[in-house]
């Protein structure tokens, strides 16, 4: 019976967790990354819009990348807002987007999609910075 419990808990623990390797070309080494079956990637997208871009290009913007998800079916979840925080610390940036993908190759279908690179025509004239920032939830 003692052995049946521990098998039960070995297989709870292999389906809950997976682990994955990557490889990190900049130090060419093969990392574990260790995820919860349910974990996501998350895919965070700050703009900061250069100066005096007229607020009906911002819209735009706004409303391009509003439309990604309804035309690449691996996006699995979008938000997105503007900043509001009173700390005064987000270095002219100003819009947020968040996206969610269930993989790796999710992402990987995104971010070279034509509907991703048209989003990028109408963003790039008015785009000042841009800070990406990818990881999976825990």
């Amino acid at each position: 019976m003692k052995n049946v419990k521990i098998l039960a808990a070995i297989i709870i623990l292999a389906v809950l967790t997976t682990s994955f390797y990557s490889y990190d070309e900049s130090n060419q080494t093969k990392q574990i990354t260790n995820m919860k079956a349910d974990s996501v990637l998350r895919h965070v997208v700050l703009f900061k819009f250069k100066d005096g871009t007229a607020p009906e290009d911002i819209k735009k913007v706004e409303d391009a990348f509003s439309a990604l998800p309804n035309k690449i079916p691996q996006i699995k979840g979008y938000e997105w807002g503007t900043n509001n925080s009173p700390e005064g610390l987000d270095k002219g940036l100003t819009h947020c987007f968040f996206l969610t993908f269930e993989s790796e190759e999710d992402r990987s279908i995104y971010l070279p999609h034509p509907d991703h690179k048209a989003f990028g025509e109408v963003l790039g004239p008015h785009l000042d910075d841009v800070l990406v920032l990818d990881y999976w939830t825990k």
